[in-house]
């Protein structure tokens, strides 16, 4: 029996839907993984800085590896995004970003000395070789086990960064208050450092907007709205007690200065994190809410 031409251009397309649906069913090969990046090789230049290389008056000394194509440098707070690797001088790496495959983001003032003063040496798209000598560095006795001692050499590629707000110096009488400083009953003890045109105080359950800094008597900076450029807002009956009662002496536009001794703050043994004893603050009252 003959089939029809339209019978046969049907047999011949099923066929080929069939064919391609087999093909299709097959497993697919797993391409194979990525090699994982592996550490960088110690320098030639390990042991000692090259004579091309830079010495700053701190002892620390650098060499550009190469040029990066930027114009800024970050400031000793910036927060910095950097791949990098270091080596004691006999050519042992100790640490590395690279093989991590992830370039580490953090603050220049939460690092070594060496790192803080060197990257601020640095533009974007840079990589610089450091040698940093010890004192600069975790020191030849370092109280960390696992930290590496005696001069370390870096090679870091400065990413990025971002320009991170100056924090506020401490003020001159952090030690101890001015003669001409107020004290209230509690052992609180002020002074009104610019005075605003408000009229209303806060209430002790008032919610303030504020923005402040405070540090220890030895002018250790520990918190500061500033720094993060944005106001805190709270409830006054949600803080330490030198703050609840500072606070209802002022005024929208004030800026005080507050001596708070430890048991109006969070006490000689405070919970982890939380600061000890007399604690100084600069608060500016923006608003009640």
């Amino acid at each position: 029996m003959k089939r029809s031409r339209w019978s046969i251009l049907l047999a011949v397309h099923l066929c080929g839907t069939l064919a391609s649906a087999i093909v299709s069913a097959q497993p697919i090969e797993p391409l194979p993984p990525a090699p994982a990046p592996t550490a960088p090789a110690a320098p030639a230049d390990v042991a000692a800085p090259p004579a091309d290389a830079k010495t700053t008056h701190s002892g620390l000394a650098s060499k550009i590896v190469f040029k990066g194509k930027g114009s800024a440098h970050p400031g000793p707070h910036d927060r910095v995004t950097v791949h990098y690797t270091g080596w004691t001088t006999d050519g042992k790496m100790f640490d590395s970003s690279v093989p991590r495959g992830e370039p580490m983001t953090l603050s220049l003032d939460s690092v070594i000395k060496g790192w803080t003063e060197g990257l601020q040496l640095m533009v974007k798209g840079e990589k610089r070789r450091f040698w940093i000598p010890s004192d600069l560095a975790y020191g030849d006795a370092p109280e960390r086990a696992s930290a590496p001692s005696g001069t370390l050499v870096f090679d870091v590629e400065l990413i990025d960064f971002v320009k991170v707000i100056e924090p506020p110096q401490a003020p001159a009488d952090v030690e101890a208050a001015p003669k001409d400083a107020k004290r209230t009953a509690s052992g609180l003890v002020y002074k009104i450092l610019k005075h605003g045109k408000g009229k209303d105080h806060p209430q002790a359950d008032s919610r303030v907007e504020v923005h402040y800094s405070g540090w220890t008597p030895d002018g250790k900076l520990f918190d500061s709205s500033v720094t993060r450029g944005q106001p805190a807002t709270f409830p006054l009956d949600g803080v330490i007690k030198g703050w609840t009662e500072g606070m209802q002496l002022m005024v929208v536009g004030d800026k005080a200065r507050f001596w708070i001794p430890g048991n109006l703050a969070y006490g000689d043994k405070p919970r982890p994190g939380a600061p000890s004893g007399t604690l100084v603050f600069d608060v500016e009252l923006l608003a009640i809410k």
